[in-house]
């Protein structure tokens, strides 16, 4: 059996201007499930928009960062990353390109 590719994906709240961070197999069903509210933990941050992904070649590789950009050494990494492409501000805040 193939391995199905797995994904890492940061939203951003354009409510709170908080970043969630998850994983899954179906990134565009699991995107439209937190867009619709189906998913508790970012259902009163919406809206969110989608501003990075990351593709694993297995569940276990995509977990493992995801639980790495949640810990006090991963998380200001993933923050340095998000702000050098220019995706977030330095303060936390969705760039635009206008």
């Amino acid at each position: 059996m193939a391995h199905q590719a797995h994904w890492f994906y940061v939203l951003y709240s354009l409510k709170d201007s908080n970043l969630y961070k998850g994983t899954c197999s179906d990134l565009g069903d699991r995107f439209l499930n937190h867009v619709m509210g189906g998913t508790t933990s970012t259902r009163h941050r919406r809206p969110l928009v989608l501003i990075y992904v990351q593709k694993f070649e297995s569940k276990a590789e995509a977990l493992a960062f995801e639980r790495f950009s949640k810990t006090l050494e991963g998380g200001p990494i993933l923050r340095s990353k998000l702000i050098e492409l220019g995706l977030i501000s330095s303060t936390g805040r969705l760039c635009s390109d206008g």
